[in-house]
């Protein structure tokens, strides 16, 4: 073999493989290019912001999360988020989520809303589908000789959880100035008359609709009602937590108001409805503030 021939052959061999080196290299690049996008999808998609939907309960149990299931996945969908959806048995749990800045998302009742908004700067976006005049109520045993609010000094009398504008709120501002003998705290408004009914407490509050719809599953003509309040409780609200930040909030407002109706109705609120007047509601609130130190000792002095 010539050394010209062989001087060639080794460029040419040169040649294929530097070629196929570059192409090799080229492969290369783009399956690093696939692996980069993909790994980059990947971690998009885990840092996809939380939205935490909070909700009062009560005994509802798998009924509320079927209930607000469609209502989740839609505005997951619809704002690429992350949706945990947190039922609290009852007022109090609520607040203590809420003191903590844990729901991004709260379906709250007036009492429950009013607090949020005082106290712990979340904005009302929508009113809750519902009773929006509701009375509280003092209610007592048929049989009991209690005429008036001034004879329930030195007693045993059951409240809502705080929270609760007709269980908590109205009655404590309804019932200032007296010492009673104790206090108790029912978990559920049914609860309320369950005391009665075992006679562990001469009277208890609730609201009237909560009334009108339990006391049918006591005695007939079991209870009376004592007292009702004269103000109207607005309704609740769909209430926005202050971790959420601005812009944030503003889209979640403009998805929630554009949901299909089937799904607002679903979750209970009113995309298209004005914000409940909560001003004289919070100020009950502010007034019985101060004493919730005095509620839960005994003798329970509401001043």
């Amino acid at each position: 073999m010539s050394m010209r021939y062989l001087s060639q052959h080794i460029l040419n061999r040169s040649d294929d493989l530097s070629l196929t080196s570059l192409r090799s290299s080229r492969r290369l690049f783009l399956l690093q290019l696939f692996l980069l996008s993909a790994c980059g999808t990947k971690a998009t998609s885990g840092r996809r912001e939380r939205i935490v939907v909070g909700v009062v309960s009560y005994d509802q149990g798998q009924q509320i999360i079927t209930r607000y299931t469609k209502f989740n996945d839609y505005l997951g969908r619809e704002t690429q988020s992350l949706i945990e959806f947190e039922p609290a048995f009852n007022e109090n749990k609520a607040l203590e989520r809420i003191q903590s800045g844990s729901w991004s998302l709260v379906f709250a009742p007036p009492g429950l809303a009013a607090t949020a908004i005082v106290q712990h700067q979340y904005l009302p976006l929508f009113p809750l589908i519902g009773v929006s005049n509701l009375r509280s109520v003092l209610v007592v045993r048929q049989d009991s000789p209690i005429q008036n609010l001034k004879e329930l000094a030195g007693k045993t009398v059951a409240l809502g959880q705080p929270g609760s504008a007709t269980g908590y709120y109205w009655p404590i501002y309804n019932l200032y100035g007296l010492t009673l003998g104790e206090i108790l705290f029912a978990p559920t408004p049914k609860a309320v008359l369950e005391l009665l009914d075992q006679g562990k407490a001469v009277a208890g509050a609730l609201s009237l609709e909560e009334f009108n719809a339990y006391r049918s599953q006591f005695s007939q003509n079991k209870f009376r009602v004592l007292h009702t309040d004269p103000h109207r409780v607005p309704a609740g609200a769909v209430l926005i937590g202050p971790t959420v930040e601005r812009n944030r909030q503003e889209q979640i407002r403009k998805v929630m108001s554009e949901v299909p109706s089937v799904l607002s109705q679903e979750a209970g609120y009113v995309p298209n409805g004005d914000v409940p007047d909560y001003q004289y509601m919070i100020s009950v609130v502010q007034q019985v503030a101060p004493i919730t130190a005095n509620v839960r000792k005994k003798p329970a002095n509401l001043f």
